[in-house]
């Protein structure tokens, strides 16, 4: 029954992990259609790229015991691919500054870190579980830091009171995929896994609030500017001033107004 329950789990939180991985998919639409990255940053996505490969390598047979950790290799490998992809077409659409950032942030982080314990635990460490105790010591800083991450954008979002750059699907599957491996860690009695979602459940459920708090706070200023524009005279204006994207979030920040 425990072994069965444990699979269960684990399948939840494969769905939850692809929908978190996928989430991005309408950030980066928005990205491909402005042809510029604006005040995203990529951080996030450089944290999980490195939380998915460190945590395929510990549930592959090389590092777990055979494939009892399936789950774990399937949900991380597709979203190696995904974070990979996101990586690329930001740094595309960045600005030289942010290129530069990029690059900086991902071949010291990525692949300096994750080589160097593929090869120490292939190499070094001889028993299966002083390997496993290795790698999911390493993990657990890569998954504390990919679901602190966000703590940048959260600051930003408190500054200026608005989600603009926090989207609510990101945070709620956030929150969903840390709680499912939350369990699933601790059914396998596996404080790798369990670890790291007790720190990136609260923080999920603080996104939550943070967006519950902020999301409606744009509308009164929109409100304001138009109640004092003559129709007639500023009419241009008052389109860009309203005009916004399929997200709902204003395309025109200036409000450049003639009472």
């Amino acid at each position: 029954m425990g072994d069965k329950l444990r699979l269960f789990i684990g399948i939840l939180g494969n769905g939850a992990s692809m929908l978190l991985y996928t989430a991005p998919i309408l950030t980066f639409s928005r990205v491909f259609k402005k042809k510029s990255t604006e005040e995203f940053s990529c951080f996030p996505y450089v944290m999980t790229l490195l939380n998915c490969l460190i945590y395929t390598w510990y549930g592959l047979p090389i590092v777990s015991h055979l494939w009892e950790n399936l789950p774990l290799v399937t949900i991380n490998g597709v979203g190696i691919f995904l974070e990979s992809l996101f990586i690329f077409i930001y740094f595309y659409y960045s600005s030289p500054k942010e290129k530069v950032k990029v690059g900086v942030i991902f071949v010291p982080v990525v692949v300096v870190l994750f080589g160097l314990t593929a090869v120490i635990s292939a190499v070094v460490f001889d028993e299966p579980r002083h390997r496993k105790s290795f790698v999911g010591s390493v993990g657990l800083v890569a998954s504390i830091s990919m679901y602190g991450s966000p703590l940048v954008v959260m600051k930003k979002v408190i500054e200026t009171k608005s989600v603009e750059y926090m989207p609510f699907y990101l945070s709620f599957f956030s929150f969903l995929a840390s709680s499912l491996w939350l369990a699933y860690g601790l059914l396998s009695h596996d404080l790798f896994l369990a670890s790291p979602n007790m720190v990136g459940t609260p923080l999920g459920i603080l996104q939550l609030i943070l967006y519950c708090k902020y999301k409606n706070k744009e509308t009164p200023i929109i409100t304001t500017v138009m109640s004092k524009w003559d129709d007639e005279k500023n009419k241009r204006e008052l389109e860009l001033v309203v005009d916004v994207d399929h997200d709902g979030h204003a395309k025109e920040k200036k409000f450049n107004y003639a009472c």
